[in-house]
């Protein structure tokens, strides 16, 4: 069943580059294939001079895989985008010619600005209100900014472009599978939500940890680095998910009320030495998969001092949460890899006499990509049947038949702003984690080591998996 979009026209500014080629296209693939995309004319602009046969073959590899599983139908839909697509050679900071492309278009148009923060805002500053028309939508990728000044900045430029509901800050960690699999979990459950405060809640840590190196992103990553990359721009979004109050109902106003709600209760303490964690992986080996020293990475400047793993501990300051850590953490080149949020719940404030075997605190585990779920309890057994034993109770969660990137889109397309970061949001996550940022930058938080393929440095909250 087709969607009923509010777009017509996908302009995809740097279109020629790593984000467009890798994930975008890929996404919107999918969009295609399933009918979800309507009508929908691609354009690509970038600084590259390219020949439209070069912009058609990167769409067509793009779109490759997705129609292979594709049903005639789908296939059609895309073929049709494929040859319908064009490509223009643009300087987007260059005063008129956003302007001038955009007035050639087929509206309304969402204009994808898949290009680095500072070149974003540019390009946005570049265009006055009379030259956007009615209905264009705006999505930015993250980091929105680099600063909360940048981002309160950027959100001027933007609000003065179009209205709020029409600017998309896009956080493709959170899939609207992902963000329902966390309300229903918790909402829908009567049993969970009277334990879900600081009362019965020892801890809740939230884990990006990947297995993948640099894999060529230096030009962005060593100026970004995790803290900026992974928990400014998206584990901080899960960790509001995870502690909101309950919303009235899951549309996009009530969602990011109750969100942006936690995050203003939400800040890191000083001392930044005790709260906050940073580390640099050097050589070592993932799956039998060499991999160099961050520092002797290519593109990599090693003076910067970019961290490739860092953990932070966010107090909520609240009724619930009060006292409660919350540890976020997120790294590269690790070992074992781990995208999950883990509750672990306190002991029991008294166990019978009689009983053997680990008696250990419950823990409810929430993962992400694939969505599963799994709940460990201690029960009697095997064996003696005094003896307490660790058993999993495991589900699989409802996943998506789109790509992140797909689920992105198609918010856009059909002007729901339900997994867009809204602006107040995306200025209040600088807002916590910048006194961090200084602290680091003064160096009174060391940056520490770790072996490419280990789990981290010892002693870190969530250096190692849950036993």
């Amino acid at each position: 069943m087709t969607s009923q979009t509010s777009v017509k026209t996908l302009l995809i500014l740097g279109a020629s580059g790593d984000l467009t080629g890798r994930l975008l296209l890929p996404g919107l693939a999918r969009l295609v294939a399933k009918g979800r995309a309507g009508d929908l004319n691609l354009v690509g602009a970038g600084s590259d001079d390219w020949t439209p046969d070069q912009w058609q073959s990167r769409v067509h590899e793009a779109f490759a895989a997705a129609a292979e599983t594709a049903d005639p139908a789908g296939r059609k839909e895309l073929t049709a985008v494929e040859k319908a697509t064009v490509y223009h050679q643009l300087d987007v900071t260059a005063e008129g010619a956003l302007a001038a492309l955009l007035a050639g278009l087929e509206g309304p148009t969402a204009i994808y600005f898949a290009l680095p923060p500072r070149i974003s805002q540019l390009a946005c500053e570049s265009l006055r209100p009379d030259q956007v028309p009615a209905g264009t939508r705006l999505v930015m990728e993250k980091p929105f900014g680099s600063s909360e000044e940048s981002a309160r900045s950027l959100n001027r430029t933007l609000a003065a472009l179009v209205p709020e509901d029409h600017i998309h800050r896009v956080d493709h960690f959170l899939g609207k599978a992902t963000v329902l699999n966390i309300l229903g979990l918790r909402f829908a459950n009567n049993f969970l939500e009277p334990v879900w405060n600081r009362e019965h809640v020892a801890k809740v840590e939230i884990i990006f940890d990947e297995d993948l190196a640099l894999e060529g992103r230096a030009r962005y990553y060593d100026r970004a680095g995790a803290l900026r990359d992974m928990i400014q721009s998206h584990l901080l979004q899960i960790m509001a998910l995870v502690a909101m109050e309950p919303p009235a109902t899951i549309g996009e106003r009530d969602l990011r009320d109750a969100v942006a709600t936690v995050l203003r209760a939400s800040t890191i303490s000083a001392p930044y030495a005790k709260s906050t964690h940073r580390a640099r992986y050097t050589a070592g080996s993932i799956a039998g998969r060499k991999v160099p020293d961050y520092a002797k990475e290519a593109g990599v400047d090693p003076d910067l001092g970019t961290e490739t793993l860092a953990e932070v501990r966010v107090d909520i300051n609240n009724w619930r949460w009060q006292g409660v850590p919350f540890i976020l953490r997120s790294g590269k080149a690790l070992g074992v890899k781990r995208k999950e949020a883990v509750i672990t719940f306190l002991p029991v404030p008294h166990l019978p006499a009689g009983f053997t075997g680990v008696d250990s605190p419950n823990q409810l585990r929430i993962g992400f990509g694939p969505d599963t779920l799994q709940f460990d309890v201690d029960v009697n057994g095997p064996g003696s049947i005094l003896s307490l034993s660790r058993v999993t109770l495991d589900a699989e969660l409802s996943a998506s038949e789109l790509l992140p990137y797909g689920e992105v889109l198609e918010g856009v397309l059909n002007g729901d702003p339900l997994l867009s970061v809204r602006g107040d949001t995306a200025e209040d996550c600088w807002r916590i984690l910048e006194p961090v940022l200084k602290a680091w930058q003064r160096g009174t938080v060391p940056l520490e080591e770790y072996d490419a393929g280990s789990s981290g440095p010892a002693g870190w909250s969530g250096s190692a998996p849950a036993e």
